[in-house]
């Protein structure tokens, strides 16, 4: 039905598919990605589908009165969330989209934004102005704070989309975009990029992590990540003393770094 020509389908058949498809999103019974016997795997299929309410859904009005106007896929309604839901969201401009699954205990502080085909597990943090991409998954835990934007990568369906695994702090203003993988309990300190061409050196192990044709760009299991420079190697650019923004693994998660980071327990 994907590769179909849009005319030769019929619409009321893929938008039941594309429905009963968000109720499990929703429910977090289907993934756009999953973890199988400890490696990431895309589900095209999902993608898919998603693709295809965005292709047969039409514009509408779904203005909230003269002075908010808004119009968007009739398809791709704002998530209904409820007491029930267990989900502390705070007022004052955040949206999530149909299709994202949300646990309970995780806190949306305004505002913040959840795109279709998300999967944000329990007790995490959405601090404001952060972005949660389409497909993105957000594990236990983690933190996303002020700013910080973890794209969404629907396209193509068979690109694995950024992972955030559990326990991990996601520092202010940071980005993960391009099927990044940020392994358990990793630590990215305010305004770390990551993307699928970004070196990261690791001065710890004394290694260089990054993407391959066969490996998304991978950060390991309690790394700390912080911005840092690599100068530039041609003359022309030695002689101005030019360098390129490097994220940098200073040191590994220990015991110390726990503790400064219990002050997000309080905030839940």
């Amino acid at each position: 039905m994907f590769e179909a020509d849009r005319s030769s389908v019929d619409r009321v058949d893929v938008l039941r598919l594309f429905d009963e498809l968000k109720a499990l999103l929703n429910l977090g019974q289907v993934r756009a990605a999953e973890n199988i016997g400890g490696t990431w795997q895309t589900n095209p299929w999902v993608k898919k589908g998603i693709l295809l309410g965005f292709r047969f859904g039409v514009l509408r009005d779904v203005s909230l009165d003269d002075q908010f106007r808004f119009f968007d896929k009739s398809t791709l309604p704002l998530k209904k969330i409820t007491l029930t839901s267990e989900v502390r969201l705070v007022p004052g401009g955040s949206a999530i989209r149909d299709g994202a699954y949300v646990a309970k205990g995780v806190v949306c502080m305004p505002p913040m934004y959840i795109n279709i085909g998300a999967y944000v597990d329990e007790e995490t943090m959405i601090d404001s102005h952060a972005l949660v991409g389409s497909c993105a998954q957000i594990g236990r835990r983690v933190h996303l704070s002020a700013g910080a934007q973890i794209g969404g990568v629907l396209e193509p369906v068979g690109s694995l989309p950024v992972i955030i695994e559990d326990d991990v702090l996601i520092g202010g203003n940071c980005g993960v975009y391009e099927g990044a993988i940020v392994k358990r309990s990793a630590v990215l300190a305010a305004g770390v990029i990551l993307a699928g061409g970004t070196a990261v050196y690791d001065v710890e192990r004394e290694q260089i992590y990054r993407k391959t044709e066969n490996q998304p760009l991978t950060i390991p299991e309690g790394a700390v990540v912080v911005p840092g420079t690599r100068p530039l190697e041609k003359t022309w650019a030695k002689g101005q003393q030019l360098s390129v923004a490097t994220p940098v693994i200073i040191k590994y998660r220990d015991e110390r770094t726990n503790r400064s980071t219990m002050i997000e327990e309080i905030l839940r």
